[in-house]
């Protein structure tokens, strides 16, 4: 039998015939060093490290039916080593012994619930990804790791101008040297923090204490997309049709931790839109009008969208590499807007164009970034009524909507593309 015991967060280890009768006990140091007086003087110790080491001599004691101990901080089964213990050996083969997991040690150091928080983990994977859930949630827990920490959070938060508090939990479960924090973004990004964080919670303090569903998490898909017009504050109908967005939000798959930019946003309903299926959004306005429209809306759907005045392709140099880009305004620049997305998006990009003169140009501009491109003309009919209790159609302008994706086999290379890294599991860091 593998037991796994979750602690560090909690309440201690006592005494346990699982933990005396066994013949291998894998854990970080420090773990290693809490139970030593519980174990068998003659049983092998393993400082976990690489995560394949230790489950190879996991294997050879199973082999011999002898009875192996696995230690982690929290709750093993939450981000943590019982993923990989069961995928090698099965369910079945582990014993799980949950602690308190650090998120949850966090938020009761908050005095908050968690159960509409989102949680994301930045242990050996690209930090981008906890940073646009941030942006895009009120409340989230963040699991840190080296390169992925309360300073590089920050750092990142402060450049996006996100307005978040940042409470940062270190050494949870040591009454001795327990720590929390809360600091703003260019506070955290100022310091340095060492390797004792055990978890980073990313608050919006105005949104923070949101209605108590019957679901956890941070918030479900919207029922409803492709919102009409009318749900939209926007100018003399300067604004995407809902049957447009409709293609476009399918083409470019918002989903939480992506980063999508609304370029020439109008009143900014794509990036709503976005917003709303749990992406962190950028809409890019040059009016002055514009911008105060867009966060009309954003704030009155309920979501958080980052609004950068200013005029397309000059503003988005200061931008964080977006996962897809609709572009639904341009002008005359819609080539030099387009080459520019095309260049940094790393999954897709959609552009709706009004004029057929220039469908050419766009398709040569994301096929010359090495995207697969295809487009579809779409004209529509509403039903409009008429005396009697009658209907007919109403035209509405034609669009043509010209998209382009990323082929798979390219995205590895595109800017911010991560190499995934498995390599461990110190339950100190995550869980």
């Amino acid at each position: 039998m593998i037991t796994v015991f979750g602690t560090g967060t909690g309440a201690a280890l006592t005494p346990d015939p699982a933990l005396s009768a066994a013949g291998l006990v894998i854990g970080g140091r420090r773990h290693l060093d809490a139970a030593e007086p519980l174990l068998d003087p003659g049983a092998e110790r393993v400082v976990l490290g690489p995560l394949a080491p230790a489950l190879d001599a996991v294997e050879r004691y199973a082999e011999k039916g002898q009875d192996v101990v696995v230690l982690a901080s929290g709750d093993p089964g939450f981000f943590g080593i019982v993923r990989a213990l069961a995928e090698r050996f099965g369910p079945a083969a582990l014993d799980v012994r949950p602690g308190v997991s650090s998120v949850a040690a966090a938020f009761a150091r908050a005095g908050l619930p968690w159960d509409d928080a989102a949680v994301v983990s930045a242990h050996g994977r690209d930090l981008r990804t906890a940073v646009n859930v941030c942006r895009a949630h009120p409340k989230t827990a963040v699991l840190t790791g080296p390169g992925a920490g309360p300073a590089e959070l920050g750092a990142e938060l402060a450049r996006t101008g996100a307005l978040r508090v940042l409470v940062v939990a270190s050494r949870l479960g040591d009454p001795a040297h327990e720590s929390v924090e809360r600091v703003t973004p260019a506070e955290a990004a100022a310091r340095d923090w060492g390797d004792a964080v055990s978890v980073v919670l990313c608050l919006d303090e105005e949104r923070v204490l949101a209605p108590m569903g019957t679901l956890a998490g941070p918030g479900r898909s919207p029922a409803r997309w492709a919102l009409d017009e009318s749900e939209f504050a926007h100018r003399d109908s300067m604004i995407t049709k809902f049957e447009v967005r409709a293609l476009a939000l399918a083409r470019l798959g918002p989903r939480p931790g992506d980063l999508v930019w609304d370029i020439g946003a109008g009143s900014g309903s794509v990036a709503v839109e976005c917003a709303r299926f749990g992406a962190a959004a950028v809409a890019v306005e040059k009016t002055v009008d514009g911008v105060a429209r867009i966060r009309e809306n954003a704030a009155a759907h309920g979501v958080d969208v980052r609004v950068v005045h200013g005029a397309a392709p000059t503003v988005l140099s200061d931008l964080a590499d977006p996962d897809a880009v609709f572009v639904g305004g341009g002008g005359r620049e819609l080539t030099a807007i387009v080459t520019a997305c095309a260049r940094r998006a790393r999954r897709a990009v959609v552009v709706a164009v009004a004029a057929v003169d220039r469908v050419g140009a766009v398709r040569d501009a994301l096929g010359a970034a090495g995207f697969a491109c295809d487009g579809v003309l779409l004209q529509s009919s509403r039903l409009a009524p008429l005396p009697g209790d009658v209907s007919r159609l109403a035209a509405a302008n034609p669009v043509f909507l010209v998209w382009g994706e990323r082929p798979a086999s390219a995205s590895a290379g595109a800017p911010g593309f991560p190499e995934m890294s498995r390599t461990s599991l110190d339950e100190g860091v995550v869980e």
